[in-house]
């Protein structure tokens, strides 16, 4: 996107009395939903003595570390700091945009659920693409950083869950 599409979105949302509010706190709450989602999912498996837990644990865990380091190295700059404007969601943090790690982690979680409770991953699947939604929205994100994350998020969980 280019920097007036981003100046007229956040001009936009701005010109709402909670518009701020709403997309801030709307990324926020799909986030959390996932991320308490995965906590519960492993609390189950070890409650239960699954031993998917296992797989679950190290296909996230190093999938989260190989993205977090690609993201360091390739340390990509963020729509903000490329085209000067305030995002809509309060962020200081310059580069590490590609890929989004919160859309990855949403994706690579939702691919957990659909390893282990394929009925619940929709609910996770769909608070994904909401929170990669918000995230563009919001400034914080170029839209090719989270198609990046939640390709990346579903190609590690495909090999880590169905290939390996």
């Amino acid at each position: 996107m280019k920097q007036e599409t981003y100046v007229k979105i956040s001009d936009y949302i701005r010109k709402f009395r909670y518009g701020e509010v709403i997309v801030k706190y709307g990324n926020i709450f799909v986030t959390r939903i996932i991320y308490i989602a995965f906590l519960v999912l492993l609390a189950i498996l070890l409650w239960n003595r699954d031993d998917r837990i296992v797989r679950v644990i190290l296909v996230c865990g190093v999938s989260f570390i190989l993205v977090s380091l690609f993201r360091h190295f390739f340390n990509a700059d963020r729509p903000y700091t490329i085209y000067e404007f305030k995002p809509v969601i309060k962020k200081e943090k310059k580069g590490e945009s590609m890929p989004s790690r919160h859309v990855f982690s949403g994706f690579v979680i939702g691919m957990a659920f659909l390893y282990v409770y394929p009925r619940w991953s929709i609910l996770i699947f769909i608070c994904s693409a909401l929170m990669g939604i918000g995230r563009v929205v919001a400034g914080v994100h170029f839209p090719k950083d989270v198609i990046a994350g939640a390709v990346i998020g579903i190609i590690s969980g495909m090999i880590g869950f169905y290939f390996i």
